[in-house]
């Protein structure tokens, strides 16, 4: 099991946060990830495999004026 935002989420494990963000349907433009407490690079979403008991924090900029 994996937490995102808060909340348990199964099916996961095993799967790259690349993976995650597109099936979630986010802009990893306009995101930032943090893994365990730690920003991810963006640069490694791609090869950073979720594992059971990680905690992902995934947060939208959101632009006003």
């Amino acid at each position: 099991m994996v937490v995102i935002n808060g909340q348990n989420v199964k099916d996961v494990t095993g799967i790259s946060v690349l993976e995650v963000l597109n099936k979630s349907g986010y802009n990893t433009n306009h995101i930032a990830v943090e893994l365990n407490e730690k920003i991810l690079p963006k640069s490694r979403y791609g090869d950073t495999l979720l594992c059971d008991g990680d905690k992902l924090e995934i947060v939208n900029f959101v632009g006003g004026g």
